[in-house]
């Protein structure tokens, strides 16, 4: 029993949650007696929430921001979804008068050949 090395005593302490446990005083953390630094990283809103922040620097209140926030998008939505459905008839409208104006040349008669070329100059 000589042989064997001193044993260092435990304390008992309470740790954050509550519990209590055995604790080696020499491992615990050091308390720092200084000054508490605080760092506090300052960022810059992104250039897209314009109308939020006029909307919150106004007082006009959350309900303006979250509709600024719903409605951008949807509305940007619904303008494409307009846009794509005007180029698709306006598509439409192009097809179609081509089919009307071959139909017409491939019905028309002689005479309308006839009076389709130009007529000679008289002197």
């Amino acid at each position: 029993m000589d042989q064997l090395p001193a044993q260092r005593p435990l304390s008992v302490i309470q740790l954050p949650d509550g519990t209590y446990t055995y604790a080696d005083p020499a491992s615990l953390p050091v308390q720092h007696q200084g000054p508490q630094v605080i760092h506090q990283h300052i960022h810059q809103a992104a250039p897209d929430r314009t109308v939020q922040r006029l909307a919150l620097g106004s007082g006009v209140g959350a309900g303006a921001v979250a509709a600024g926030v719903y409605f951008g998008p949807l509305l940007v939505g619904v303008l494409t979804a307009i846009a794509a459905n005007l180029a698709m008839l306006a598509f439409i409208a192009l097809v179609l008068a081509w089919a009307v104006v071959t139909v017409v040349k491939s019905v028309a008669g002689s005479d309308a050949k006839t009076a389709k070329r130009p007529g000679r100059r008289g002197r």
